[in-house]
């Protein structure tokens, strides 16, 4: 049965963003030392620097805000972050040398903990190891594309950075479009497992089959490689997964279409996507006031821009915000 949402409402422009932020073709440009251009909405292009030569934005620490952070965490001088280990261009993936971390997320990293005073050590996990790395107390932070939900906040406090929209992703020329539930029923659908994406198409084909209609075939794969193998080979339909890569994906290779997005929070909520700490450690709010310093300075603007998402950029970072409504047993 699917879940009764109690949600704040937004406007469906913001709930049901059919905007890809990266719409054109990408290619290396070896002279520069790498570099991918995407273009937006209106037309205009981005070139995005994929070399290990990042020459990241940067600010200065506020005394102020550094003051907040947790004493042990201060007198450590580092900030742990953790974020996925694997590939999710534009989000965060490996430059040209195969080595080096790059993308908006450890890019926000850094900006926040030059707020701090801070260094970063950032460390890569597989995605439910993010989690158990926060809960051990062995990292301060997670950075991972990580959206706000209802169930992860009854162990976790969140510092709110990006709108979260989700990418259906599909074979160029497929025909499909997805708005709805009834646009993958009976489809064959990939997803990360425990993710907010599944969550939600869970939920719509909980949905389907309460109205009558086949339910979603979801399918899981260890990587996005398998995933997109599955996806040119005809053995899934769809891939669901975060807006920013399945745009990025579909520019940079030309095989696959963003076919759709959705709020990661559903019709109504407008998802977010957050600095992720446990819960009361402190440490959620010195994270939120950083990200509202960087916000109004502006860096926070020119990080977004450098890899082409100004349009998922929020104006104020909020704890704690409504999220994704837990899924109805």
């Amino acid at each position: 049965m699917p879940t009764t949402l109690v949600r704040r409402r937004t406007t469906t422009a913001a709930a049901l963003s059919l905007a890809a932020s990266l719409l054109l073709a990408a290619c290396s440009n070896p002279s520069d030392g790498g570099t991918t251009e995407v273009a937006g909405k209106s037309g205009t292009k981005t070139k995005i620097n994929i070399s290990p030569e990042q020459h990241r934005v940067t600010t200065g620490k506020v005394a102020s805000i550094a003051d907040e952070v947790p004493a042990k965490i201060r007198k450590r001088g580092t900030l742990e972050v953790i974020g996925s280990s694997s590939s999710a261009a534009p989000l965060g993936f490996h430059a040209t040398d195969n080595k080096t971390v790059i993308g908006v997320e450890p890019d926000l990293a850094y900006l926040v903990a030059d707020v701090l005073g801070l260094k970063v050590h950032r460390t890569t996990a597989s995605w439910e190891n993010i989690f158990v790395g926060l809960d051990s107390g062995k990292y301060d932070v997670g950075l991972s594309n990580i959206t706000v939900t209802e169930e992860r906040k009854e162990k976790y406090d969140f510092a709110t950075y990006r709108k979260d929209n989700l990418g259906f992703e599909a074979k160029k020329g497929s025909g499909l479009k997805v708005t709805g539930p009834k646009d993958v029923a009976g489809k064959t659908v990939a997803v990360g497992s425990g993710t907010n994406q599944e969550k939600l198409l869970i939920e719509w084909s909980k949905a389907n089959v309460k109205a009558g209609r086949k339910p979603v075939d979801i399918k899981y794969y260890q990587n996005d490689s398998d995933t997109y193998l599955a996806l040119q080979s005809g053995r899934i339909d769809i891939y669901l997964g975060p807006n920013p890569t399945a745009a990025y994906h579909a520019a940079s290779t030309g095989k696959t279409e963003v076919i759709g997005t959705y709020s990661g929070a559903g019709a109504e909520l407008q998802g977010l996507i957050a600095a992720t700490t446990k819960k009361d450690s402190g440490l959620v709010k010195p994270l939120a006031d950083a990200l509202d310093h960087v916000i109004d300075d502006g860096s926070y603007a020119k990080v977004l821009k450098r890899w082409g998402l100004s349009d998922e950029a929020v104006t104020k970072s909020r704890i704690n915000p409504p999220g994704l409504p837990k899924t109805a047993q």
